[in-house]
């Protein structure tokens, strides 16, 4: 069950594309707020606080690339990009920037409020208690990370993806077990996507960065 009355805002020029999305969600018993271009979205976003965005990338004023590099710099919450291109290019670009959940119009507004789901139930879910790995400590319940100490901020994605990687320390894990327990198992993205992730979050790791091997023809290993 989707988590009830948590904010979703959503950001569009296309009136009807808000309307068909909003629609679905409050049905579903998310509380809505809207936006029709980037300079809209930030303001909205300072004064809703939203659990989580859906952001188009193609807008007038302000386009969701910089929209979502304007709120990396101050949040991690959630966000799914939405646009009519569909090159590989743009997928990682949205995922260099923090983006979550990367989807092409045309799409199944049934399929986006499945993410949608999906996005909220692991982030605000029940969590477990905190555990450590050499310098990392990682406290669940939190969503917080610290390596010898020092507090790391991590995007939703990042958090998940250390997370199931410290679960399975010491297992050397294919790009596709990672896309298939990170993006969940309807992810059908490309597994660079995988690589896009790791790099960053060995650039925020500092020196734990290591904990993170690259086992060559296979994916990654988290290991001392």
């Amino acid at each position: 069950m989707p988590m009830e009355r948590k904010k979703i805002l959503i950001v569009d020029d296309e009136v009807r594309m808000r309307k068909i999305v909003s629609d679905f969600l409050v049905r579903e018993g998310y509380q809505i707020f809207e936006a029709g271009d980037g300079e809209e979205a930030l303001i909205q976003f300072a004064e809703q606080q939203p659990d989580l965005l859906i952001l188009d990338v193609m807008m007038p004023r302000m386009d969701g690339w910089q929209v979502c590099r304007e709120i990396r710099k101050q949040s991690n919450v959630p966000i799914i990009m939405v646009t009519a291109r569909s090159e590989e290019i743009d997928e990682l670009t949205g995922f260099d920037l923090g983006a979550d959940e990367y989807i092409a119009k045309p799409f199944s507004p049934r399929i986006l409020v499945a993410r949608v789901n999906a996005l909220l139930r692991r982030a605000f879910g029940n969590a477990e208690e905190s555990r450590s790995y050499g310098m990392v400590r990682v406290n669940r319940a939190a969503r917080e990370v610290q390596v010898q100490g020092r507090k790391v901020e991590l995007t939703y994605k990042e958090f998940e993806l250390l997370c199931y990687m410290m679960d399975n320390a010491g297992m050397a894990l294919t790009r596709g077990q990672i896309l298939n327990h990170v993006w969940n198992y309807d992810y059908y993205g490309d597994e660079r996507t995988v690589d896009t992730h790791v790099k960053t979050l060995r650039n925020k790791l500092g020196n734990a960065a290591d904990y993170i091997r690259t086992v060559r023809g296979i994916g990654y290993k988290f290991e001392q």
